[in-house]
């Protein structure tokens, strides 16, 4: 790895992507909310 490549892999530029510090247990109620949201909306409309 060059000096190049070695700085600008430390520096790289986050993309909103998840984070690793957050709590899990939002993403995790988030997550199962979506579910039965989606559970609901198939049912309401008929697909099942």
């Amino acid at each position: 790895m060059t000096a190049h490549s070695a700085s600008a892999a430390r520096t790289r530029a986050r993309t909103g992507g998840p984070k690793s510090d957050g709590p899990k247990i939002v993403e995790h109620v988030m997550g199962w909310t979506l579910v039965v949201v989606i559970a609901m909306l198939v049912t309401q409309i008929g697909l099942l």
